[in-house]
């Protein structure tokens, strides 16, 4: 079984987030409304739409998943009302504006997974004047915990491992969050609200902050990261490790340094700085006991649990002078020949004689040629396809 239509079955096995989708869309669309199922996945938010009136839904998706869509649409008899296209939404163009743009893209931490970034290009582009999206609003919490199992892993590398010194992956594995199963993050204090967003309107990178009382004594290994999404007035979802209703979308553990011991009434102030686009976050943690004196003090950033090679990190220099390797012509000369009058054969066929030291047959020559022009070709037929569909249905 494909791993990736695996993973839209986890999805869809996760009853009550399909039900709050369902409940939400049915509130924000309108018979006769076009909508943008954004990131369709299987395009079950684009087939909730239709459920609900739509007169049109472009679903966009830029993998492989946007056939099973289409398949799926017409096997429910939506097949003349959604209208697949293959691509990243911030490269494509609509026919049309839109009345209501839909889309699950929220990560564990309510950033990660792309929502905000393209919400704020769809709406930019794609979304009329007062129009809808679904979901309308997401906030970020966040509260101490114990995790003695995930502090044991992010602290693996100190173990002196097969007894050699493993210290600077531990500064990278301290300094990285971890997705981790709301279940097995235990709250030992209340949750607190970090910011609510605007899908539709958030801000490129932001700063919050909140503070929260601990409310057992316990040993503290750092913070749980979650989210609450409005999707519709009224219709909340959310993966808190707090609550028993939450979806199956996992929350994220943050470590600290060194754990510490916490007891009633002592305060942590949590102050975070994201760039969601990077999927980079500062977490600061101060604890003081209820008096105000301060016990522990830990700054982390994800930035420090970069993966980055001196190499990667020259190349970002503003006096580099970029040279492209072999593979780099390679695609250059597979762009350059993509100019509307070649086959895909011919271009495979003078790829492979253009770059003998890279490609030992024609084969491997075409398998190359393919990954880039499923990428940076445009897809004739498709566009077709949609025209027809277009001409079909009544606008």
């Amino acid at each position: 079984m494909s791993l990736v239509l695996d993973e839209h079955r986890e999805y869809l096995s996760d009853k009550l987030r399909l039900g709050l989708f369902r409940k939400a869309i049915r509130k924000t669309v309108k018979p006769g409304d076009v909508v943008m199922d954004l990131g369709a996945g299987t395009g079950i938010l684009g087939l909730f739409a239709c459920a609900a009136g739509a007169r049109r839904v472009y679903a966009v998706d830029a993998g492989g998943m946007i056939q099973v869509a289409r398949e799926l649409a017409r096997a429910n008899g939506f097949g003349d009302r959604v209208i697949g296209i293959q691509g990243l939404s911030t490269r494509i163009e609509l026919p049309e504006k839109v009345d209501v743009i839909v889309a699950d893209q929220i990560g564990h931490f309510g950033f990660e997974a792309g929502v905000l970034e393209f919400f704020r290009d769809a709406v930019a582009r794609f979304l009329k004047p007062g129009g809808r999206t679904v979901p309308h609003r997401i906030s970020l919490h966040a509260g101490a915990v114990t995790y003695p199992r995930g502090y044991r892993n992010a602290t693996f590398w100190s173990a002196r491992p097969a007894r050699f010194d493993f210290s600077p992956a531990q500064k990278i594995a301290s300094n990285t969050g971890y997705p981790t199963d709301a279940r097995l993050l235990k709250l030992i204090s209340n949750g607190g609200k970090l910011i609510t967003l605007d899908a539709a309107a958030a801000p490129v990178n932001f700063s919050a902050e909140t503070t929260v009382r601990v409310l057992r004594k316990a040993t503290m290994h750092g913070l749980a990261g979650w989210f609450s999404s409005e999707l519709a007035p009224g219709v909340v979802m959310t993966n808190s490790p707090a609550v028993a209703r939450r979806i199956t979308r996992r929350a994220v553990f943050l470590p600290i340094e060194r754990p510490i011991q916490v007891v009633p009434g002592d305060r942590v102030s949590i102050a975070m700085n994201i760039t969601p686009e990077q999927i980079m976050v500062t977490w600061k943690v101060k604890i003081a006991d209820k008096s105000g004196n301060e016990k522990a003090r830990f700054v982390h950033s994800t930035m420090r649990g970069m993966l980055m090679t001196a190499e990667n990190l020259a190349k970002t220099r503003p006096d580099f002078v970029p040279r492209l390797t072999p593979w780099g012509e390679a695609r250059r000369t597979v762009v350059d020949l993509c100019d509307g009058q070649r086959s895909l054969g011919e271009i495979e066929k003078i790829v492979f004689e253009r770059h003998r030291n890279l490609f030992d047959s024609l084969d491997r020559a075409a398998e190359f040629v393919t990954e880039v022009t499923a990428v940076y070709a445009e897809a004739p037929e498709e566009v077709r396809e949609i025209s027809a569909r277009l001409q079909q249905t009544a606008w």
